[in-house]
């Protein structure tokens, strides 16, 4: 694998903001996530597994969206309460609760808006029961699809978040998970920007201490445990950019309100996106070998953004990586090497493959006889 250090990458720097605030925060875990670019902004604990409490509610959603896309439910079906989801998620247990009874036939649309606005833990068991026969069985399938998403850390014991041992999950999946329900059910999406609901003559509020509180707050989801404190996965779009946010671990609910506004103006003001176009000149030059020429230009096949704390942009650095010396024949347009940015604060560097720029034809005989002639000839004189 050869590199080669690519000074183009000054152009990132342009137009920064000097002396951008660094990041701190009293939760345990907390993540930002660019919803563009999925690149994770900052990250405390991010990938280490925590118990998400009521934030397993947005994968309960998720697993019953996939079910209505599957034709296995629709929003108009009707599912009954049964008296264990009134026993174990009803006002008895002063929890959260949508406050259904038993025999209840509440439509699959009123047991989604009960379980995102109300945080209803009975919502989620009926849920459950209605699509998977057993809470236990559908808290396999969240796991399962969870999985087959990428969120590799998630195991679900249940549909609620209540505590059972091994229920967890990170915050950078949570924050992966956020996205793409809001990527790929946008239609459902809306649920989680109601203020509240009211059912059985009883009205309660939606608990995400941002919704009509901050500008481009529209969702997700609150959670608390005793174990594992306060917690809050929240989404919100400004100037045409969308960040996810993922905190828990705080000591209270005033705690988790102010965190979650500071640290999502953070999200927007202490970082930035930028955009590296193609252009039609080459951004560096290969070596070729038995090649028609000695050199090939590459350059990025699309545009690249590149999402990073303001302050981290000056110091950026960028390779061209590649396996070479790069064997003739090329074509313009073929992938030979790849653009990595390493971004001072970002866990993982951000890559781009990169195509060649114009075609470079094979050696004749005679030339590929030249070529090796002078390569035994520099390997005497380096003897």
């Amino acid at each position: 694998m050869s590199k080669l250090c690519a000074p183009f990458i000054a152009a990132l720097s342009l137009c920064l903001t000097a002396n951008a605030q660094l990041i701190e925060t009293q939760a345990d875990y907390a993540v930002i996530m660019d919803y563009e670019t999925q690149d994770v902004l900052f990250s405390k604990n991010g990938e280490e597994l925590m118990i998400p409490a009521s934030m397993t509610k947005i994968m309960t959603a998720h697993v019953i969206y996939e079910a209505i896309e599957n034709g296995e439910l629709s929003l108009d079906t009707e599912l009954i309460v049964s008296e264990r989801a009134w026993r174990e998620g009803g006002w008895a247990t002063g929890g959260s609760t949508m406050g259904l009874e038993i025999g209840e036939t509440p439509t699959v649309e009123d047991l989604l808006r009960g379980v995102i606005i109300l945080s209803g833990n009975d919502a989620c068991i009926v849920l459950a029961e209605g699509l998977s026969g057993s809470e236990e069985a559908f808290a396999r399938r969240m796991t399962e699809l969870a999985h087959d998403m990428g969120l590799d850390s998630a195991t679900f014991k249940n549909a609620s978040g209540l505590y059972q041992e091994g229920h967890v999950i990170s915050a950078v999946d949570l924050a992966k998970l956020a996205r793409q329900e809001i990527d790929k059910f946008p239609q459902y999406y809306k649920y989680y920007s109601e203020r509240e609901m009211t059912w059985n003559g009883i009205t309660q509020q939606n608990r995400n201490p941002l919704l009509g509180k901050m500008d481009g707050a529209d969702g997700l989801k609150t959670g608390h445990l005793e174990i594992s404190g306060y917690g809050l996965t929240a989404s919100a779009v400004r100037d045409g950019k969308r960040r996810v946010l993922v905190i828990n671990g705080l000591p209270s609910s005033q705690a988790r309100a102010d965190e979650a506004s500071r640290l999502m103006r953070l999200a927007f003001t202490a970082f930035d996106t930028r955009t590296i176009e193609p252009g039609d000149a080459a951004i560096a030059t290969l070596p070729v070998w038995n090649g028609e020429a000695r050199e090939v230009g590459v350059k990025l096949a699309d545009s690249l953004r590149v999402a990073a704390h303001r302050s981290a942009f000056p110091d950026a650095t960028a390779e061209v990586v590649y396996n070479g010396p790069l064997k003739a024949p090329i074509q313009a347009g073929d992938q030979i090497a790849q653009l990595v940015i390493s971004i001072e604060g970002k866990s993982e560097p951000v890559t781009a493959p990169l195509m060649a720029t114009e075609d470079v034809g094979t050696l004749s005989f005679l030339g590929r006889a030249i070529e090796g002639l002078s390569l035994k000839l520099g390997e005497r004189e380096d003897a």
